[in-house]
């Protein structure tokens, strides 16, 4: 972990933009730091866009406008501050790619941090050993 699930309306970016985008912000994560330790390993990153082709925004009379929504999965256990660190930094990178859409059209970003505890999941990875040997 950390799973990063962006969903976003079809009228956003077009798929290289969004590949881009899962690429900064899979860096981001990765650059997070607590007490010069990283936050997360980085075999667990992962970070993957949905586009929604079907969607409607308040009550549909804005055809321009957008949405992307972001959900950070992350294992129990980490202080608010960093979760704050984490979030803050994520969604800077949301706004600042996005700063000239929300400029032009009516846009909706959000994130959320939802953590789980290691008794409701299940993982088999060898991308930790793996990198390690990188």
């Amino acid at each position: 972990m950390p799973h990063l699930t962006l969903e976003y309306s079809s009228n956003l970016a077009d798929e290289a933009s969004i590949a881009q985008l899962c690429r900064e912000l899979a860096c981001t994560l990765a650059a997070q730091r607590d007490n010069d330790q990283p936050v997360f390993p980085l075999g667990g990153i992962r970070v993957r866009a949905l586009r929604c082709d079907h969607y409607c925004i308040a009550d549909g009379r804005a055809p321009d406008a957008a949405f992307l929504h972001g959900n950070l999965k992350i294992a129990a256990g980490r202080s608010d501050a960093v979760k704050r660190a984490t979030g803050d930094a994520i969604f800077e990178v949301v706004k600042t790619y996005f700063a000239a859409q929300f400029e032009r059209h009516g846009l909706a970003l959000s994130l959320e941090i939802n953590e789980f505890s290691d008794a409701g999941a299940w993982k088999h990875n060898n991308l930790h050993a793996r990198l390690k040997s990188c």
